[in-house]
């Protein structure tokens, strides 16, 4: 179980992490002045297998389930289902991540919902932009009951553990690395994120041919709940749907991979990579 609580953890990055950046890479502060070619399309659905060495451990899905206009903003909701498979022994894990993230792509709302056998828990994060305060819920779903109500002052616009990934995807394929302010267990942390524009041929499973990537990495120099640490990598589409392909990881353990299964999206075809 501790394998996969690891692997959890890294994947949806509601533990989001430090990185180091790239000598090459200029930091830039990140200031939510957004401009991207890519988009979201409500209706999309992306499955990922999760793999540690020969084993088939579990499934992350990522929905776009709504857009709507809010005080002359667009919201985007989205969610992570993460379920651990059932041959998988002394393992059940099922968690949901929701996030209702703005047309800049820092957060407005997040909840994080871990199902128990004996009870389910939440923790829900409303940021009050106007008010300069994120308000702080936690507690059990069934029968209602709160463990936690607070704020906490804040000076700036936020990333979640789920926004700061959709972020990552709108800023795909350029070349720079960013430090992003993000509101992670009840703690304000910062991200730096490199970006690189050069594309790669990727190969997975799903897809009988090569996929045109680019890629974005970091460095984990410390160690983290559940015993994240170290380097990661990842690779998106080279297109405006910045479809994540493949990622690899590594927990104290080892390494793991997160790899594109199946998916939903109008219209879309992996753009192939042409030497």
């Amino acid at each position: 179980m501790i394998i996969f609580k690891q692997i959890i953890f890294l994947i949806i990055p509601v533990l989001f992490f430090y990185t180091d950046v790239s000598p090459k890479h200029k930091i830039e502060k990140y200031s939510f002045s957004f401009a991207s070619n890519k988009n979201l399309q409500v209706g999309e659905e992306l499955s990922y297998v999760v793999k540690y060495a020969f084993f088939v451990l579990g499934q992350v899905t990522l929905k776009v389930t709504d857009k709507k206009s809010v005080n002359d903003q667009t919201i985007y909701s989205t969610v992570a289902y993460i379920d651990s498979y059932d041959n998988i022994p002394f393992v059940d894990i099922h968690q949901i991540y929701k996030s209702d993230i703005t047309d800049k792509f820092y957060s407005s709302f997040f909840e994080g919902i871990v199902k128990k056998d004996d009870y389910d828990t939440f923790t829900d994060y409303y940021f009050n932009y106007d008010s300069s305060k994120i308000h702080v819920k936690k507690g059990r779903i069934s029968p209602r009951q709160i463990w936690t109500d607070s704020t906490t002052s804040i000076k700036r616009n936020y990333q979640d553990g789920l926004s700061i990934f959709y972020y990552a995807r709108m800023n795909s394929g350029q070349n720079k690395s960013e430090e992003i302010p993000g509101f992670v267990d009840e703690k304000k942390v910062v991200t730096k994120i490199n970006f690189y524009n050069e594309v790669e041929d990727i190969s997975i499973d799903a897809i009988d041919y090569p996929v045109a990537c680019v890629k974005v990495d970091g460095q984990l120099d410390f160690v983290s709940i559940y015993g994240l640490t170290g380097y990661y990598e990842g690779w998106f589409t080279n297109d405006d749907a910045a479809i994540p392909i493949i990622a690899k990881m590594k927990v104290m353990v080892g390494n793991i991979t997160l790899e594109l299964k199946e998916w939903k999206r109008k219209g879309w075809k992996p753009p192939e990579y042409i030497e």
